[in-house]
């Protein structure tokens, strides 16, 4: 099953994650993102993704990286915030900003720091 996600940045250099409120993973934390949908290109499915989990309407950029996640393929793509204050909506019980100091106190779904530290996301302190 094809998802994707969005690594996003705030200017000072932490990373937006959302509590995730549904299985797989549900209160865990994890980068906003969900399916495709049928007919929709990934680029389309980042935007909608986004906006409905933050709130954020987003501009998606180059791919960060790719991983499978037993059936779900996810393919995160680095995004740029274009409008909009973060909130959590549909999947997301909460979202936030994070440090990379933040990551150590978060319930993290499985793998999610080695993956970040591989594609270079991680947040800065």
């Amino acid at each position: 099953m094809r998802c994707v996600g969005g690594v996003i940045r705030a200017e000072d250099g932490r990373l937006l994650l959302v509590k995730r409120a549904n299985a797989p993973g549900a209160g865990q934390w994890s980068l906003p993102g969900g399916r495709v949908e049928p007919g929709e290109s990934d680029a389309d499915a980042v935007v909608r993704e986004m906006r409905e989990e933050t709130g954020l309407l987003v501009t998606p950029g180059a791919l960060a990286g790719m991983v499978v996640r037993g059936p779900f393929h996810i393919y995160d793509y680095h995004c740029t915030v274009r409008a909009g204050t973060p909130a959590a909506g549909d999947d997301a019980a909460d979202v936030r900003w994070v440090s990379r100091a933040d990551l150590d106190t978060l319930d993290l779904v499985d793998g999610l720091f080695e993956t970040l530290a591989s594609w270079d996301c991680l947040p800065h302190p």
